[in-house]
């Protein structure tokens, strides 16, 4: 649980430290993204790579390799006085990083038997799903009190722990494939190609405007020829570098699907609660973090009896109440108003941790149920990669759907400004008495009023579009409900 931890939790770490870095740097908003998206593009690589790699080099020595990689990368970022040299150490910190979600779980899936895979799964789930929500926590209280570099220090006494443990109780079973005859470079090339655009697509393309930026559009097109000719050298290779065939496990491919919703969902909202308790509801930087306390709460509360259901139930109906407990919690969430307190989201936030926590451990089980252990590896790795990608799309969707609907909403309400609507009439007037009183002289106040209409106007239109986000994130989880009929009444131990 370690490694899933720290790869996953330092996605999201650097967000609140980002302003910091800001001025440390002498970079704008636009550039600094890139300590971000640097990371992320490395990590995704490592992450199709990590079944090749440990049949290349071994389980155990990738294994232990990213976290020496890691290591490395955490103490360089924390050293770094140039943005250049910042976004290196973050592609090196991204490579230690990519291996150890997918080793993680081939590892747990060997070592447990079948009936005890279901707890397994729940005690690595609880460092994959808490991550997101830890990270910008320990980011920005780390931030607050003894500077950005030590979101990276922090790593280091963790990842040797981890190394440590792996030296002693992680061994290569007999039966892994060791060896590969040939270097399948231009797979290689493609994959990196391929990934690499779709990153810097999902990253920069709201704020490149999306199509209108010739950037965006030759990257789309980069990502898509790449990944169609990848997936078709691959499905050729005798030694491919990502084994699509494996996708013809049906508990396998829908669970994939299943886990790329998923991850739309968990980092959408790990994105957008933060962002909403900033702008609308005045919360600083820490305690914006700790908005998302109740979901892992309630994760963490429920990972386990997720694990004992799975031995005891059909796996179909735990997913199913997963998943009605996240569209629940949704539904509220799409109702909030600027009204809206912490302890009103509270509730909404510990049903979403339920939900999360039945559909997480269940989905990742029955995904890698019926893998071959010689398989596994590279089996986890597609499904990790799913769920990445996943996350990656979610915060381009989320960012994308409220920058569009805040536009499209004070539009909206700007229409509905007029003498002839009574509602403003009585808005107006009574502005026109508060600003009075408050000592504002006659000729100000035409101008005083218009500003205080449009920031009210652009509050409520933002207000609106994290509604819309919240909808459409729940119509999302919805959608896969009919999945669950792909699936069998029981997982094959």
């Amino acid at each position: 649980m370690f490694g899933a931890f720290m790869a996953v939790m330092d996605i999201s770490v650097v967000n609140v430290a980002l302003p910091h870095m800001m001025g440390t740097f002498g970079s704008d908003l636009s550039s600094i993204t890139w300590v971000a998206t640097s990371y992320s593009i490395a990590e995704i690589i490592l992450v199709s790579l990590a079944g090749w790699l440990a049949m290349l080099i071994g389980r155990k020595r990738l294994y232990l390799l990213s976290f020496a990689l890691f290591t490395v990368g955490s103490v360089l970022c924390g050293t770094a006085t140039t943005f250049n040299q910042i976004l290196i150490y973050r592609a090196i910190q991204g490579i230690g990083g990519g291996a150890l979600i997918p080793v993680s779980q081939a590892i747990l899936r060997e070592t447990f038997p079948p009936k005890e895979q279901g707890m397994a799964m729940a005690i690595f789930g609880m460092g994959v799903v808490l991550a997101p929500a830890a990270g910008p926590i320990i980011g920005g209280w780390l931030t607050d009190h003894y500077g950005w570099p030590w979101i990276f220090f922090i790593n280091v006494p963790v990842s040797l722990v981890g190394m440590l443990l792996i030296g002693i109780f992680v061994h290569d079973p007999s039966y892994l494939k060791r060896g590969v005859k040939s270097v399948d470079w231009l797979g290689l090339a493609l994959l990196t190609l391929s990934l690499t655009s779709m990153q810097l697509v999902l990253e920069r393309g709201q704020e490149e405007n999306w199509f209108d930026s010739n950037l965006i559009l030759a990257g789309s097109v980069i990502c898509v020829l790449a990944t169609v000719w990848f997936i078709f050298w691959e499905l050729n290779s005798n030694e491919p570098i990502v084994d699509f065939r494996l996708l013809k496990n049906r508990q396998l491919s829908v669970g994939s699907t299943m886990g790329f919703i998923f991850g739309i969902g968990l980092f959408g909202s790990t994105f957008i609660l933060p962002q909403f308790t900033q702008q609308l509801l005045g919360y600083p930087a820490l305690e914006a973090g700790l908005v998302l306390l109740p979901r892992a709460l309630t994760l963490l509360l429920c990972m386990h009896i997720v694990g004992w259901l799975y031995k005891h139930s059909d796996a179909r109906w735990t997913i199913l109440f997963g998943i009605g407990a996240i569209v629940w919690s949704y539904y509220d969430l799409a109702r909030l108003s600027l009204e809206a307190d912490f302890w009103s989201i509270v509730p909404m936030l510990a049903l979403m941790g339920v939900g999360m926590a039945f559909m997480f451990v269940t989905v990742t089980t029955v995904a890698l149920s019926t893998t071959s252990r010689r398989d596994m590896t590279s089996a986890s790795a597609l499904y990790t990669l799913s769920r990445r990608v996943g996350g990656n799309l979610g915060y381009a969707i989320v960012a994308t759907l409220i920058a569009r609907g805040q536009q499209l909403h004070r539009s909206t309400m700007v229409g509905h400004i007029s003498p002839l609507n009574p509602n403003y009439v009585n808005f107006s007037e009574h502005a026109n008495r508060v600003l009075t009183q408050a000592g504002v002289p006659s000729a100000a106040i035409p101008k005083a009023q218009h500003l205080v209409t449009e920031k009210l106007i652009m509050k409520q239109s933002t207000m609106l579009a994290y509604n819309d986000v919240s909808f459409v994130l729940g119509l999302l989880f919805f959608l896969m409900v009919p999945l669950l009929f792909l699936l069998p009444r029981q997982p094959k131990g």
